[in-house]
Order: structure tokens, then sequence, then C-alpha cells
């Protein structure tokens, strides 16, 4: 059984908005609602958890009231993992694989979908994403002298949806780290993992400030 967990848990602060960012409006529709359309539509998907911002679930409860295959509406914890964690744990018992997705983007497809799960028939972790394609440097945090250029054709950006098969997830969000893991890939190489790169989309932008919005709004087809 595959799930998926939407962490929809973002305040939306750097896009200045008043409602948690999964809740702004792309083209009249909540920006939540074109992954859960995506997720709904797709036959290898058997339920969905959405994880969204506290204080604002009587809102994210009524948004997903049309889609089937939302199983629970739960809170958000402090840090992203704290929300992966609470997706976790309202996931059925009998869910073996589980997709973790960002609600801000909204342009994940079907194929992309196909793609993951496909490699995660033979993988117990793999994630989206695609070739830089600009120069990369590494710089020295205190003096931004450079420091390195990484080779490119070895560089790629991470996206989501991210795969895992469930134990190995739930594994690595038990395990406590220092830092914070800026993804959930980041967490399972932390404790030795193997994650395999898929090829994700370059549409699969992120929204994370106003003129990611905008370029969105431009992105969205007749049919949403």
């Amino acid at each position: 059984m595959t799930e998926v967990i939407i962490v929809a848990a973002g305040l939306g602060t750097r896009l200045n908005a008043k409602l948690p960012k999964a809740l702004v409006l792309l083209r009249a529709k909540p920006l939540l609602s074109y992954s859960l359309k995506v997720f709904e539509n797709h036959p290898g998907i058997d339920g969905v958890v959405v994880v969204g911002a506290e204080g604002y679930l009587s809102q994210f409860v009524r948004l997903t009231r049309q889609f089937k295959k939302v199983r629970a509406v739960v809170a958000g914890g402090t840090m992203r993992s704290d929300s992966v964690m609470n997706g976790l744990n309202a996931l059925s018992s009998d869910t073996n694989i589980v997709l973790v997705h960002d609600a801000a983007r909204p342009f994940v497809d079907r194929d992309m979908i196909d793609r993951l799960m496909a490699v995660l028939k033979k993988n117990k972790s793999a994630i989206v994403g695609v070739p830089v394609k600009f120069t990369v440097k590494k710089i020295d945090r205190k003096t931004l002298n450079i420091q390195e250029t990484p080779a490119r054709d070895l560089l790629w950006e991470a996206q989501t949806p991210q795969g895992f098969h469930k134990d190995i997830l739930v594994k690595a969000h038990a395990r406590k780290f220092k830092e914070e893991a800026t993804d959930d890939a980041m967490m399972v190489e932390r404790m030795g993992g193997q994650v395999r790169m898929v090829m994700g989309n370059y549409r699969n932008i992120k929204v994370t400030t106003l003129e990611d919005l905008i370029l969105a709004g431009q992105m969205v087809t007749p049919k949403g």
C-alpha cells in the first residue's frame, strides 16, 4: 500500500501572506489543491495525509473534503521533520511505501510519480530531482571567498516527491540529529542509507517567494 504525506504546514512568511502558503491562491485555487488533484487521480496512490498549519486545520479539512483519498488532516510541528513525523503517525498500518511531497510544489505530475514508484520497487529510498543548469560555487561562510567549483555534472537539485519504504523513513525520523535536515533524503543519508536519484521535471518548481507565485501563475495550464 502506498500513501502520500503532503507537507503543507509552512506559514508563507517569504510570500508576505496572511494565510499558510498551501492555502494561498494560485489562479483562484489554493496551492495545495494542485498536488492533491494529481495524487487523487493517480491509480498507484492509495491514500493521502495532509499536514497543515496548526490553527488553520478547519480550512484544510474543508479544502480536502472533495478528495476521496485524503484519509487524515493533521497539524504540523515546529520543524519540517516534526511535521513529517506527525504525518507518519497518521498513515495506515498497511502502508509500506511512503511518498513525501511539499504542497509548495504544485506541478508534480503523473509521469514523475510513475518513475519514482518504479525505482522504489528495487530501492529503499529515492527522490526526484533535476541536473543543475548553472555553475555552482562553494564559498567560505565568513569571507565569501570561493573555495571550490564542483563539477556541474555531479550536481542535481533535489525536488519532491521523495519516496521511501516506510520502515526506513520511520527509522530515520526516530534518530536525533544536531542540525535540522532540509529534506527527508538527508535524514536517510545521515544514518548511512542509500538514496537513488530519479529524473524529475524542471517545471516542478517550489513556490517560496512572490516572484515564484507569479511564475507559477504563468505556468498553470487551462485545465489547472
